[in-house]
């Protein structure tokens, strides 16, 4: 198990977030920290990733600000009440997988999920986390979480999002990672109470550790 710190940063503006991870990155390039996992909840805002139509999929594009950023994948939405966390870790070894780190990403939330009583599923084609029936994107498949990544020297940034009880009325103005925004659930929705960030954050945490192999 290798170490790392983890940081919570609360609730912060998308743009002090963006730069810390650049910050934390080029650090960890240059060995002056070790490996870094920083949660965050934003305010709302869209991301829009290195896919070449990801600006479609923003349907009211003045509703939120709008960053274009380096990680994988299409337009998300990240607000309020969604746990977002961005591991900066230095790739050795077999780790240096890209593929595989996704997966290990998607593992960890699937594990959160299923600590908190949530059974949940990969859905062939497509990264993420989604609750429902296997039958492709059918009206019972629905997303809960995101992932779209960065690395550069074999440093990862950007991460995971998942909804716990974000406002899902607000993925309406765009077609997340293009899809309908119907798509969308969160662990509120799905348990039909209440989940904090508070309650998820830690189950979440030690399950990276886990897949990551991290402590």
């Amino acid at each position: 198990m290798i170490p790392w710190v983890v940081e919570d940063l609360g609730r912060k503006p998308y743009a002090d977030v963006l730069a810390l991870q650049h910050e934390r990155v080029a650090q960890r390039q240059c060995g002056e920290i070790g490996d870094t996992l920083l949660l965050v909840e934003h305010d709302d805002v869209v991301t829009l990733g290195r896919r070449r139509d990801a600006a479609k999929n923003v349907l009211v594009s003045n509703a939120f600000p709008v960053f274009e950023i380096e990680r994988g994948g299409d337009a998300t939405y990240h607000g309020p009440g969604q746990l977002v966390a961005y591991p900066i870790v230095l790739l050795q070894g077999d780790e240096r997988d890209l593929h595989a780190y996704l997966r290990q990403l998607e593992e960890a939330m699937m594990l959160a999920c299923a600590d908190l009583g949530l059974a949940t599923e990969r859905n062939p084609g497509w990264t993420g986390v989604w609750v429902g029936s296997r039958a492709g994107l059918s009206p019972d498949h629905r997303k809960l979480a995101s992932i779209g990544i960065a690395v550069r020297r074999w440093v990862t940034f950007h991460g995971l999002a998942l909804n716990v009880s974000t406002d899902l009325s607000k993925f309406a103005v765009m077609n997340p990672c293009g899809l309908e925004a119907q798509v969308m659930t969160s662990l509120s929705r799905e348990f039909g109470r209440a989940v904090t960030l508070e309650e998820f954050k830690p189950l979440l945490v030690a399950r990276l550790g886990e897949t990551l192999g991290r402590h």
